[in-house]
């Protein structure tokens, strides 16, 4: 242990096996005395180990090297970027036809350059009286050389002017020949030779899961766009804006812009016209399903329109129809109260002659049940002018049956006008006047 005095700061008391205390002590100053310090033997055996240490260890690092080396040099030959030295195959232009299927690729060749964008502009009022300027756009395909375009009505309706903008950037004013708002045609024609028409193909062949495309112009920008898709349904029957269609039902991507454009099937060949898409439904945000009309079910009408410039073998009944309802059935104490209700039938007309009355309700024509206007419009789609066909009629708490044979739809008349106020008041149209009327009151 440490203890004091006055004469020296640090003694040690020894203790036992420590060194003889009587032992004379150094007490040089090695302040003022450099201390010599004795010389220490140099032990070269661990230099010479140090040294073989630093050999061996040099050595191994050099081995070592060598062998990663080695192994590394294999795992970078199998772990570095692969480049592919194949040669793009050039896509030419293929003739459509023979019944040849082609890539996907060949099948845009073979059609873009029948493909043109639509661009439409029309006026309107607006509600301060003023007038506006309106612009949309859409997609046709050439028909034919000499310059006659398919697309669809909706497209060029109410159009103050329509230009034309083919795959080269040529741009024409079009003129429009005619169209059909039941079916959701029009032709439209360029003053020009030599454009490339498409091939039309069989659309009643089209089978569930076959690959088609759709080329057209989304969003009016994205030009000469060409998506992929497969037929997710045929013969679908769906209702647009309350007019019935019978489509082809695809899950291609289909945008604003693509109406009119072509459907292709993988043979190059045009199977449907691009039409409508759903977005929603029921607030539910809906992707893929969109839908083309059948090329079958309107190729007679856009020859009929590019040589006359309306459909002329549309079907005609004469009669303004409008839906049956639960309220009218207790207002007129009928049993049915599903059907088309007859408001009036024009002098003269087909339905006069088949001895179709006011207030019959028309409740079948063939074997289509008919349950409401848009089921009228279905069915008579089915039929041209001249064809025949037995509608049941409800009338007196009886069931009769008619033999109707269709007029020519006039030109100046799309179709069987339903009644203006049979939506307006829910469905219910002046029933008493009618009633007065048919009873003599």
């Amino acid at each position: 242990m440490y203890y004091e005095d006055e004469n020296n700061l640090y003694h040690y008391n020894y203790r036992k096996g420590d060194t003889n205390p009587n032992e004379p002590v150094d007490i040089r100053n090695y302040a003022d005395e450099p201390w010599e310090e004795k010389p220490k033997k140099k032990n070269r055996g661990g230099l010479k180990i140090a040294a073989l240490a630093l050999c061996c260890a040099l050595l191994g690092g050099l081995v070592g090297a060598g062998v990663s080396h080695a192994i590394l040099g294999t795992r970078v030959n199998h772990t570095s970027v692969q480049v592919s030295d194949r040669e793009v195959a050039e896509i030419s232009t293929v003739k459509v036809g023979g019944g040849k299927q082609l890539t996907m690729p060949e099948v845009y060749a073979a059609n873009v350059n029948s493909v043109v964008s639509v661009n439409v502009s029309s006026t309107s009022t607006n509600y301060f009286g003023q007038t506006v300027e309106n612009a949309a756009s859409g997609t046709g395909f050439a028909i034919t050389q000499d310059g006659y375009i398919v697309t669809n009505y909706h497209v060029v309706e109410g159009a103050s002017s329509v230009k034309v903008t083919l795959y080269n950037g040529e741009t024409y004013d079009a003129s429009v020949i005619g169209g059909d708002e039941d079916y959701d045609v029009a032709v439209i024609k360029i003053d020009v030779t030599g454009l490339s028409p498409v091939v039309l193909g069989d659309s009643s062949k089209l089978a569930i899961g076959e690959t088609v495309a759709a080329i057209g112009n989304p969003l009016g920008e994205l030009t000469f766009s060409m998506s992929q898709g497969i037929v997710s349904c045929v013969d679908r029957a769906i209702n647009v804006d309350g007019t019935p269609f019978n489509m082809i039902q695809v899950d291609c991507s289909i945008n604003p812009g693509n109406s009119g454009g072509p459907l292709v099937n993988t043979y190059g060949e045009v199977v449907g016209i691009v039409s409508a898409k759903y977005s929603s439904y029921s607030s539910t945000t809906v992707e893929g399903i969109g839908f083309a009309i059948p090329i079958n079910d309107v190729i007679a009408m856009i020859e009929d329109i590019m040589t006359n410039g309306y459909v002329t073998n549309k079907p005609f009944i004469g009669i303004t129809p409008g839906t049956m309802t639960q309220q009218m059935a207790q207002q007129y104490r009928y049993s049915v109260s599903e059907g088309v209700f007859v408001y009036s039938v024009e002098p003269g007309s087909a339905a006069e002659k088949a001895g179709l009355q006011m207030g019959d309700v028309i409740l079948k024509i063939d074997d289509k049940e008919i349950k409401d206007t848009s089921d009228l419009t279905a069915a008579k789609k089915g039929y041209s002018a001249g064809d025949t066909a037995t509608f049941t009629v409800y009338r007196g708490g009886e069931t009769v049956q008619l033999e109707l044979t269709f007029d020519v739809t006039p030109e100046d008349t799309t179709t069987d006008a339903p009644a203006q106020n049979n939506t307006q008041n829910g469905g219910y149209y002046d029933p008493w006047s009618w009633f007065f009327g048919n009873f003599g009151f």
